[in-house]
């Protein structure tokens, strides 16, 4: 009989019975099915709600950043990530920014975008002008739908409409604004899209399709700021060396895209370990980076008069403490009472921080000894456990790989064997 994915009814089955029909499709013998059904700190049952067709989980290592001092706060902040030297940098930076009084942060209010197309308008001037008439209406219908959020202090707060040109036709665009205050807020923000949507048909006399939220959301801002001592960093050589890598990134959208990834590696696992979702955020960091109609850094870096050097990060920062995995996740919920977060623009404050702090830290080692000086002893480590060193076997064979700058798999492979040899 040959193999099959279409397999009927497979999210009714249990996790256990799924499990097993994987094992039998990929042939995978009792060790592999075992570690394929691992949970680790998340409750089974939990998982099978959280996503479909669940066997098991993948655990990302995780870790804390030290020496963050944020808006006067001291703080550990959690890290899940897969990248040895992310957690270190981050770590690194903060420390070095403790002389410049650490981090200063501030967000925008948390108002979301909810869009709602609009299609076959037959005068879309005229319908514009029509929904703008008719905003207070469209406010209070979009609140009616959500009076938890209204009593909290949140719900519709403006909307504005748009003419575009698209492949189809004109269409207009109406956004509906929305203070989610400390939720993310997409199911929010996506039920009153639907619920004003009717209404909007009515005005304009065309056709809604989609209603749905913007991850570029524009209003709902997160800024940090730092100063490095030029005597911190090493004099102010250093300082112009870091100023001109970032000038390279405005200047050239190839550097730029890794120039911005790096601000995200710190920025994602952060996201990630406070249950938030990383894949929002990443949208609506490059596409915000990207507004201008020129893909441009997400951070800046001038000299003071002093000659010290200071950073600045702007950028979309939709993240919540109620609601979805932060509000289930046992690890994620723990990883925000260690924060001491009790609003979400905290958190947001936080999150932009150590993407600055992580650009930072990137920008200093590309000018100075390169990335890899740095990143090169963490990635040998992943290299010889995958040569199959044991733990007493991984420093020598690290050193020794690191000194030659040889981080190979098939060095490690030939020094493990020389080791074992002696």
């Amino acid at each position: 009989m040959s193999k099959t994915s279409a397999v009927d009814g497979f999210y009714k089955k249990t996790a256990i019975e799924r499990l097993g029909i994987i094992r039998d499709f990929a042939g995978l013998n009792d060790d592999e099915a075992r570690l394929l059904g691992n949970y680790g700190a998340l409750d089974p049952a939990l998982a099978n709600r959280m996503v479909e067709n669940v066997v098991g989980t993948l655990p990302v290592p995780m870790g804390y950043a030290t020496n963050f001092l944020v808006n006067g706060r001291e703080l550990f902040v959690p890290m899940a990530t897969e990248e040895p030297s992310v957690i270190a940098a981050a770590s690194n930076a903060a420390k070095l920014a403790r002389a410049g009084g650490g981090f200063r942060a501030s967000t925008t209010q948390p108002v979301m975008i909810g869009q709602i197309q609009i299609t076959g308008v037959r005068n879309p001037h005229a319908a514009r002008f029509e929904v703008l008439a008719h905003k207070q209406e469209i406010i209070e219908r979009a609140n009616a739908m959500d009076p938890m959020l209204v009593k909290f202090g949140g719900g519709a707060r403006d909307v504005e409409a748009r003419i575009l040109e698209s492949h189809t036709g004109q269409l207009v665009v109406v956004h509906l604004l929305v203070d989610t205050r400390d939720a993310m807020g997409a199911n929010a923000v996506n039920t009153m899209a639907e619920a004003v949507a009717p209404y909007l048909e009515e005005l304009t006399r065309g056709k809604v399709y989609l209603r749905i939220i913007s991850n570029l959301a524009v209003h709902r801002l997160a800024r940090a700021t730092a100063v490095w001592k030029k005597e911190e960093l090493g004099g102010e050589e250093i300082v112009d060396g870091i100023i001109k890598a970032w000038a390279f990134a405005a200047a050239d959208p190839y550097r730029c895209a890794t120039h911005n990834k790096g601000i995200m590696n710190g920025i994602d696992a952060v996201v990630l370990a406070t249950g938030n979702d990383y894949r929002a955020i990443e949208a609506g960091a490059h596409a915000y980076a990207a507004i201008t109609g020129k893909y441009q850094p997400l951070t800046r870096y001038e000299k003071s008069d002093g000659g010290d050097l200071v950073g600045t990060l702007e950028m979309p920062m939709a993240v919540g403490i109620i609601g979805g995995a932060s509000a289930v996740h046992p690890v994620a919920k723990l990883n925000i009472r260690i924060l001491g977060i009790t609003k979400a623009h905290e958190l947001a404050e936080v999150i932009a921080s150590v993407g600055l702090a992580q650009n930072f830290a990137a920008l200093r080692a590309l000018s100075t000894e390169g990335i890899q000086r740095g990143h090169m002893s963490l990635h040998a480590k992943n290299v010889a456990v995958m040569a199959g060193a044991m733990p007493e076997e991984v420093d020598r064979i690290v050193e020794i790989m690191v000194k030659e700058k040889k981080v190979r798999i098939d060095r490690a492979k030939e020094l493990l064997d020389e080791m074992r040899r002696k």
